[in-house]
């Protein structure tokens, strides 16, 4: 094995333009959670994979991940973010604005619980970045809103508070998942757990 894996895996974090590497600097200054480009390279090749038409992502913050997200939906593809946090939400839409991602990503203001409600048609990917002990709930309506085929996305599996989403992951017959205990650099936190699931 490659000595101190950690630090060699830190050498190997994707390369960031400069408006990622500002939000990374803002996240550190103001304590805000990101999940940190790997993962963010993650969600890009996973959204490419999905075939990236329609992607929903709960929990925009800065628009971090949305941006990483963005880079690979497939040519007319959308993003549907939801903001609970009215100053974040408005951060994140001026920041789409600097990368020209306006018209490909759409920031909704609001409850996520009450936002998906709302929503019909299907996903092919959707991103879990909310109050953990929000995720249970939240995969009630991510069965419906996932295509079949669909790929979900859950970040900070590691959190005790998303227990119960892993056990309601793991015991469905609907979800195909993996749940991952991650070294993930510059993530909040950096050993967290990544959970992976496919919409039967």
């Amino acid at each position: 094995m490659t000595p101190d894996l950690e630090r060699y895996f830190s050498g190997l974090m994707p390369e960031r333009d400069d408006l990622l590497r500002e939000l990374e600097a803002e996240a550190e200054m103001k304590d805000i959670p990101i999940v940190g480009p790997v993962v963010g390279r993650l969600l890009a090749i996973l959204t490419r994979l999905s075939g990236g038409r329609r992607v929903l992502e709960l929990g925009t913050a800065t628009g971090y991940s949305g941006l990483f997200i963005a880079q690979g939906l497939a040519p007319g593809g959308m993003l549907v973010s939801l903001e609970h946090d009215t100053e974040r939400a408005a951060a994140a839409k001026a920041n789409f604005r600097r990368a020209g991602l306006e018209n490909r990503i759409e920031v909704r203001v609001g409850e996520a619980m009450q936002e998906m409600e709302k929503m019909a048609g299907e996903f092919d990917l959707a991103f879990l970045d909310i109050g953990k002990a929000d995720y249970a709930p939240a995969l009630i309506h991510l069965r419906r809103l996932l295509r079949p085929g669909g790929i979900l996305v859950a970040d900070n599996t590691g959190f005790s508070d998303a227990q119960a989403f892993n056990q309601a992951l793991r015991q469905d017959p609907e979800w195909l998942e993996v749940n991952l205990l991650c070294y993930l650099p510059w993530h909040s936190p950096e050993q967290d757990g990544l959970a992976l699931a496919l919409r039967s």
